[in-house]
């Protein structure tokens, strides 16, 4: 590609970033204007935006979202997250600090057997709910579920996408994940609780009245359809079973959420247009938008030149590669898509373990997974767990702007990063 192609990338990305980041037009329509912008200039083509898996849409990315949104469509349907969220509020004594820590832990630990994404699509509900009965502000336990689904994300090779990518690349394994970055998400759950607990101090208000009505309801009242209910848990058993069997069985997670979701669609007696009406459609094609739009860079090479340069950067000091790599992937997690900045990253981290004479405890693929899975907290855009959450905001009328959750964000990303480095320098340079 030309010099020419390439500042025309930038230029269209920097300009549909800076719509999206001011809101002067919906975001849908600054990443869909993007993506026919890279295409109309000649940056990426159908052949690279439809069907490459290095520069395109990653179709597994959105037909798992589809799948698991259909499957979170006929839920909704029984009153299961109505009986979920009542049941959540009684424990905590509807104490709204204490649903808060129960939401965040509960999303951590689903977000590393599920991934990030599914999880954020079945607390989501159960947390509008909760909002709704106690009279509080839904944007903050959204904003502080996501953090906790990147955080939880990071302990397994399922919990977020970048992993699986890395562990592809690097021969890692799923109790290679959870002996080297388990114990390290532990601490970061504690970490965000107390940051929470700080930064969303003023929307923990207490309402007596509200609480009251709650602690005398009766959450088994709150199931409508007993039989679509076993059979949708059914089905999402099945679902959960696939993702964590994918060692063995080779489904990708977006077939097994489709068949589960079609699996559904034949059992139960919900009409398939209003399955399909519960879908976050533009959700979905802001994913489109955003992918291509990368797809633009990576076709000129711009992301490749950005990657080459932190690999000059970092020399031969595996100390200092693995900082440059912790920081700069989070910064750079922060602006692109963590997916494909991943895919982008994975061979010149391998070529830079290579000649570093291959490492035994993977330091430079822990450093990077870190540094791509918890850089996702920093602005809406950075993980697709955001991106899920502030569509079902909008849809359910509590919008989150691209700067409120921003400015939490980057509070949560500078904290468990240094949080994160502290870890690496200890556990693999001065323990070691």
């Amino acid at each position: 590609m030309s010099d020419w192609h390439s500042w025309a990338a930038i230029a269209v990305f920097v300009g549909a970033y800076s719509l999206i980041i001011s809101e002067k037009i919906h975001r849908v329509a600054a990443a869909l204007g993007g993506a026919g912008l890279m295409l109309a200039l000649g940056a990426t083509d159908d052949k690279a935006a439809f069907y490459s898996t290095e520069a395109g849409i990653d179709w597994n990315v959105v037909f798992l979202l589809l799948g698991m949104m259909m499957i979170v469509g006929v839920l909704k349907k029984t009153g299961m997250f109505e009986y979920l969220a009542i049941w959540a509020v009684k424990r905590a004594r509807a104490r709204p600090f204490r649903v808060m820590v129960m939401l965040i832990v509960l999303t951590a630990v689903a977000s590393a057997l599920l991934d990030n994404v599914t999880t954020v699509l079945l607390v989501a509900p159960v947390t509008l709910l909760v909002c709704e009965r106690l009279a509080l502000p839904a944007a903050p336990f959204l904003i502080a579920e996501v953090f906790a689904a990147n955080i939880g994300g990071t302990a397994t090779l399922v919990g977020d996408p970048p992993n699986i990518i890395i562990a592809s690349r690097a021969g890692l394994t799923f109790n290679d994940f959870l002996v080297h970055l388990a114990p390290l998400a532990v601490v970061l759950t504690l970490v965000l609780v107390l940051l929470c607990r700080v930064m969303f101090r003023a929307s923990f208000v207490y309402d007596e009245e509200r609480a009251a009505e709650v602690m005398a309801l009766e959450e088994r009242e709150a199931i409508k359809d007993p039989r679509l209910l076993v059979q949708g848990l059914v089905v999402l058993a099945l679902v959960v079973a696939g993702f964590v069997l994918h060692p063995v069985l080779h489904y990708e997670p977006s077939v097994v959420a489709l068949l589960g979701a079609g699996l559904l669609v034949a059992l139960s007696t919900v009409e398939t247009g209003e399955v399909l009406g519960e879908v976050e459609w533009p959700t979905l094609a802001f994913f489109a938008g955003l992918f291509v739009m990368i797809g633009g860079l990576i076709g000129t090479g711009v992301i490749g030149e950005v990657s080459e340069g932190l690999a000059q950067l970092i020399g031969g000091s595996e100390l200092g590669g693995s900082m440059v790599l912790l920081g700069g992937s989070a910064v750079l997690s922060g602006i692109v898509d963590n997916i494909p900045y991943v895919a982008t990253m994975a061979p010149i981290t391998a070529d830079l373990v290579h000649d570093m004479g291959g490492a035994a405890d993977h330091v430079m693929w822990w450093a990077l997974a870190l540094g791509a899975d918890l850089g996702g907290n920093a602005t809406a855009i950075g993980a697709s767990a955001n991106v899920v959450v502030l569509g079902i905001a909008e849809r359910n009328r509590q919008p989150i702007s691209f700067w409120q959750f921003t400015k939490y964000g980057l509070v949560v990303t500078a904290v468990t990063v240094a949080v994160s480095a502290a870890y690496v320098w200890l556990r693999y340079f001065a323990l070691a």
